[in-house]
């Protein structure tokens, strides 16, 4: 990738950020670009929120480079927005103050798996799929998957989950330590790999959700866990959200070891259908999978079909081959694209919310009569097994009615979980998206939140306009 200058139709960088463009496009030679089209591609991707592109793209080799830039930029108060695999839903990647877009892709290298410890430290630019292609002759796997292949630093900066966390829990979870350079450009690593410690503060969880705003994370310590000896996945469909709901409620209770739980409804399984050539019932159903000994696992399948049955659900089949499994999985990670295809043409406002999940079916019932009310289409999907839900509104942007009643629609559907003492993200992060529903949530914890941030980041130099609104 070449280094260009900016194009007749490109505003020019002003200020401090002409001094930094000079300096790093001399130190990083093709490694540093102001083209508008990457420039674009790191502003903004898979949300419907405006683009505001960076002023420069730099592609860092080391910690020690992002050092380098990040001390240049507090130097000349350039805002730094460290960039994974451009897959977050909202706004976290763009640079509304302009600034350098931090490109971790050439940052991937995988520096240790430790299989007698179940670890390993990767850099942050690392995906999860190619992770989990390494560890496999180890026996090993890493168990968070948000669906698109996201890197493991962009992960951990969103604090994001997906489908099995009602079993192996989220980046929260996953994360041992973190290496992160500081808006002075400072180096910290939050911990050691023991596996725990009540050594001063927990400065790991501080930078996990941090979402780029108060370090930038270079490497990471992940746990691992050993691939089950066999895993079944199934699927069954229910005459209505909350018969799927109250299954999965009983299951839980019940104890039963279930890997993954998801729900997609009737619009969602449709849509689904089309994209990824499946022919299942559009009703409400249930995507499962079931990690044990063969034994186990064959136990609670026959236990969850008998209470699926209970329930109101419908034929249950279960699938053992990897094709098989893979197929189906694919299909609920592609729930995205699905949507997207579903009605060509119309941008996707992808949100989530969280729920205590005894109100989860309340929560997507009064959800899907606000979808009805307002006349949208409007797939959901959900990780029922934790009370986190997506909706997929497809919005004609050039429609003013569609787009005040998709405003609409987000303001109940936020208003509604946080009424059932639930959140406005489950796992897709604050970004600039919502941040105007921080304070209802937290309350004067947000003002701590913005003390924090002050004090690591006087400047607001890193990804400012994320979370937290310094003014």
């Amino acid at each position: 990738m070449a280094v260009v200058t900016a194009g007749l139709d490109e505003q020019p960088p002003s200020g401090g950020v002409v001094a930094v463009i000079e300096v790093l496009s001399g130190r990083l030679g093709n490694r540093f670009t102001t083209s508008a089209p990457v420039r674009e591609q790191h502003g903004n991707t898979l949300t419907w929120l405006p683009n505001q592109p960076p002023d420069a793209v730099a592609f860092p080799l080391s910690t020690q480079e992002v050092v380098d830039i990040v001390t240049l930029c507090a130097q000349y108060r350039v805002p730094v927005i460290p960039f994974g695999a451009g897959t977050s839903l909202e706004g976290h990647l763009n640079a509304p103050l302009g600034g350098i877009s931090l490109d971790f892709s050439k940052m991937d290298a995988i520096l240790a798996v430790n299989t007698e410890d179940l670890d390993c430290t990767v850099e942050a630019g690392v995906t999860r799929k190619r992770l989990n292609e390494h560890l496999r002759d180890t026996g090993l796997f890493f168990p968070v998957d948000p669906g698109a292949d996201a890197t493991i630093g962009g992960m951990a900066a969103t604090r994001a989950s997906g489908t099995n966390a009602v079993r192996y829990g989220t980046m929260r979870e996953a994360v041992v330590n973190v290496t992160a350079v500081l808006a002075d450009g400072s180096v910290v690593k939050t911990g050691r790999r023991a596996r725990k410690s009540s050594a001063g503060y927990d400065l790991t969880h501080l930078l996990v959700g941090s979402e780029g705003t108060l370090g930038v994370i270079t490497d990471l310590t992940l746990r691992l866990h050993g691939i089950p000896e066999t895993i079944l996945s199934a699927v069954c469909p229910f005459e209505t959200i909350e018969g799927a709901c109250n299954a999965t409620i009983t299951a839980i209770q019940f104890g039963l070891g279930l890997a993954r739980i998801e729900l997609l409804d009737a619009l969602q399984i449709k849509a689904s259908n089309d994209h990824s050539d499946l022919s299942l019932e559009e009703k409400p159903t249930l995507f499962l999978e079931f990690h044990g000994t063969p034994a186990a696992a064959r136990e609670q399948v026959e236990a969850f079909a008998g209470i699926a049955a209970e329930n109101g659900g419908g034929k249950f089949e279960w699938a053992e081959r990897a094709e098989d499994r893979n197929r189906l999985w694919e299909a609920r990670h592609d729930a995205y694209w699905a949507a997207r295809a579903f009605r060509p043409g119309a941008d996707v406002i992808a949100t989530d919310v969280c729920v205590p999940i005894s109100r989860l079916a309340e929560c997507v019932e009064e959800t899907h009569d606000d979808i009805r009310e307002m006349g949208l289409v409007a797939p959901v999907v959900g990780h029922v097994g934790d009370g986190n839900f997506h909706v997929l509104p497809l919005i004609d942007m050039d429609n003013e009615v569609e787009v005040a009643a998709a405003g609409k629609f987000l303001e109940r559907l936020v208003e509604r979980a946080l009424a059932m003492d639930g959140t406005c993200t489950g796992e897709h992060g604050v970004g600039s998206g919502k941040m105007h529903y921080l304070r209802a949530e937290h309350g004067t914890g947000v003002d701590v939140m913005a003390a924090i941030k002050r004090t690591l980041d006087p400047q607001n130099i890193l990804n400012p306009g994320k979370i937290i609104d310094l003014g």
